[in-house]
């Protein structure tokens, strides 16, 4: 007959190591899934602020891009217009959100080098709030005429606006806008001043440059593009180094022999500084492999954009170089912010 005390040992000791197997099992079980989460990115819906109002260029591209990289990371990207100020209002909000990946900001380069070249004391910094992931696409400006001025070309532009500079204006979308930086870099390289008309946007600038009110207007072509092919107003030249895809008869500033007049605006993904460098890269390469497809080149295209993509070293030195450029635009020109 065994003794109770020596039978109830053994089973302890199989219950013990039974046991101490399950709870190996168990971790082993675990062990993947946190590391899934705490490595895996994205697990929830992306918020993508777009720092303008529904239906502008920047908006159109940012819905564009924010469905695709939708569609390639397997989670909604929902689209946060935060329009104010000047794309001061979203720039600020996303550089104060959490650097986890899950808002960025999509935005032209007014936020970028515009802006800080007029505003000493911004809420956000250029530099240091952000980390910059591509360039999506650039927009060319254009400077366009009033269909009854005289003037048809570049040398005929120069010659009118010499002979009778009180004659004559210019419309921007903007006081401070990439639009009036860009036409004083013109007025600049041509060697003129002309009275700057500001108004509250693109529109109503197109309104009255087709109604005669002001005889010439810089915009970007996605504005333009609708205008010129109705008719209704001039195309004098494009201010960026070579042609725009969808004007091709349209000469540059360069080819008249103003070379250094090389302006566009450009549209770039950013992530508030911090972001962890494999959600970076991740994001980085899903933005390449978008911009290499026939469909969203051809959806780019169709706004008046060129799909040029720029990875984050080249938007990184993007900014370094224009910076200083329209700090020094907005001097010499005494640019003040509306």
């Amino acid at each position: 007959m065994t003794h109770p005390s020596l039978a109830a040992g053994p089973r302890r000791l199989i219950a013990r190591v039974m046991c101490g197997a399950l709870a190996g099992l168990l971790a082993l079980a675990v062990l993947p899934a946190r590391a899934q989460a705490a490595g895996a990115w994205p697990q929830r819906p992306i918020t993508l602020v777009v720092p303008f109002p529904p239906g502008g260029s920047a908006d159109v591209v940012g819905r564009l891009i924010g469905k695709h990289l939708g569609e390639r990371l397997g989670q909604p990207v929902v689209i946060d217009n935060r329009a104010g100020a000047g794309t001061i209002l979203g720039a600020s909000l996303v550089a104060k959100a959490p650097a986890d990946g899950y808002t960025l900001l999509i935005s032209s380069g007014s936020t970028f080098t515009v802006n800080p070249a007029l505003r000493p004391n911004l809420p956000y910094d250029p530099v240091k709030s952000f980390d910059p992931l591509g360039i999506v696409a650039r927009i060319p400006l254009i400077l366009l005429a009033n269909k009854s001025v005289p003037v048809n070309d570049v040398k005929g532009f120069v010659q009118a606006i010499k002979a009778r500079p009180e004659q004559y204006a210019y419309a921007s979308f903007g006081s401070g806008t990439t639009s009036q930086f860009t036409a004083e870099i013109v007025l600049h390289a041509v060697g003129a001043k002309l009275l700057h008309v500001p108004y509250k946007g693109s529109a109503p600038a197109m309104t009255d440059l087709i109604g005669g009110q002001v005889p010439f207007s810089v915009d970007t072509v996605t504005a333009a593009l609708p205008q010129l092919k109705a008719g209704k107003v001039k195309a004098i030249a494009v201010t960026t180094a070579r042609r725009a895809s969808q004007l091709p008869d349209v000469p540059t500033f360069a080819e008249a022999g103003y070379p250094e007049v090389d302006a566009d605006t450009w549209i770039m993904l950013v992530a508030p500084k911090g972001t962890p460098a494999p959600v970076r890269a991740t994001l980085e390469r899903t933005l390449a492999e978008i911009l290499a497809t026939p469909q969203a080149r051809e959806a780019l295209l169709a706004q008046g954009a060129e799909p040029r993509f720029a990875g984050a070293a080249e938007s990184v030195a993007q900014i370094d170089k224009e910076l200083p450029l329209m700090r020094a635009v907005a001097r010499r020109a005494n640019i003040q912010p509306d």
